[in-house]
């Protein structure tokens, strides 16, 4: 598989607002003189041991132009609905979240279009056609399971439903997490459609132990072993197991067992929030995300694919990388429809599980 067919991230995951460092109050005017900017983001790329692709970039970024980088997590659905609340009075000035939750971000009239510098070196199919939002990062759908308490991993989404997950199974909150949102997503692809999806999963409830807003949060519980399966995604499962998780392997179940695994791209997405409060800051934020400098550090650093079709991946967990997607079909979403029905999708999955 080319690099070029890795389109993208993440991320995702999702998980209750952490205020990393302390935000100061903005007015909502654009490009104040204040040297910072405030990034809402998707969990996944930010690490608390201070060694993730965030962490690395941020600094690198402020010893670079003296800009001071604010930070705040949590799902992508709960950034996008924190940028909601906060239209008429912006503090943030960055939004990165997977899909398809930038493309809501994108209809509810929270971005402004800005085309970074090298964006151009993107397949345009992976960005905005408008220059609302760009793909940093490239990722894929996975799920991951316990290695030490399982021989290997479940083949099918019909193993799940054995009775030996029952409470040891968890997934993301749909419409919160953007990781939960791409098991629905995934598994109406898998089963030809809404109704057949939903009859799954409200089977699958049984073994399900409940809601979570956080996909990074089921990492540590897989790996303790009090869980034996939860999704997630490729970037954020593979950079975590390799630093924290050695018990987590990843996996992607298959409709059947004569039928390939499937999966999807999962683009940590970033856009510049209208009516920034640092604009200036913001735009140099995102030239620098997308810089060859950058990008060079998505797979070593960050555990994912760089977006840019002119800088290769390379080295060993590029490799690794590479190998954990052999022999799996990568289809793509139609993200306007699932855009446009998202809270139809949402409704149908409470609806099925009694969520």
């Amino acid at each position: 598989m080319s690099l070029r067919t890795h389109v993208r991230s993440v991320a995702a995951g999702a998980g209750a607002v952490a205020l990393l460092t302390s935000l100061t109050a903005c007015s909502g005017s654009t490009d104040s003189n204040a040297k910072e900017i405030t990034v809402y983001s998707a969990d996944g790329l930010h690490s608390a041991d201070g060694k993730g692709f965030y962490n690395k970039v941020f600094k690198d970024f402020e010893k670079k132009t003296g800009i001071e980088v604010k930070y705040v997590e949590g799902g992508s659905g709960e950034m996008v609905q924190r940028l909601t609340r906060e239209k008429s009075n912006n503090k943030a000035d960055v939004v990165v979240t997977l899909p398809p939750f930038i493309q809501q971000a994108d209809e509810r009239g929270l971005l402004e279009p800005y085309r970074p510098a090298g964006s151009h070196k993107i397949a345009p199919g992976d960005r905005s056609a408008d220059g609302t939002w760009t793909p940093v990062v490239n990722n894929y759908f996975s799920f991951i399971y316990n290695s030490k308490q399982l021989p290997a991993a479940p083949k099918t989404w019909e193993d799940l439903l054995d009775k030996k997950f029952e409470n040891r199974l968890q997934y993301s909150t749909p419409g919160v997490a953007g990781d939960g949102t791409a098991l629905v997503i995934k598994a109406m692809h898998d089963f030809g459609g809404e109704e057949p999806a939903m009859a799954y999963l409200k089977k699958l409830q049984k073994n399900n132990v409940g809601p979570s807003p956080s996909t990074g949060a089921l990492e540590p519980k897989v790996d303790k072993g009090e869980l034996l399966v939860a999704n997630g995604d490729v970037q954020m499962n593979y950079a975590d197991a390799k630093a924290s998780y050695p018990n987590n392997k990843i996996f992607f179940p298959a409709v059947a067992a004569d039928r390939k695994p499937t999966t999807f791209a999962l683009p940590y997405a970033a856009g510049l929030v209208k009516n920034a409060p640092h604009d200036k800051n913001a735009r140099k934020f995102l030239d620098y995300l997308l810089s060859p400098e950058v990008q060079e550090q998505v797979s070593p650093v960050a555990g994912g694919f760089p977006v840019r079709q002119d800088v290769e991946a390379v080295g060993e967990d590029a490799v690794t990388l590479r190998k954990i997607l052999d022999g799996v079909e990568i289809f793509t979403p139609d993200w306007r429809d699932i855009s446009e029905n998202l809270d139809e999708y949402v409704k149908a999955w409470k609806e099925a599980t009694g969520s």
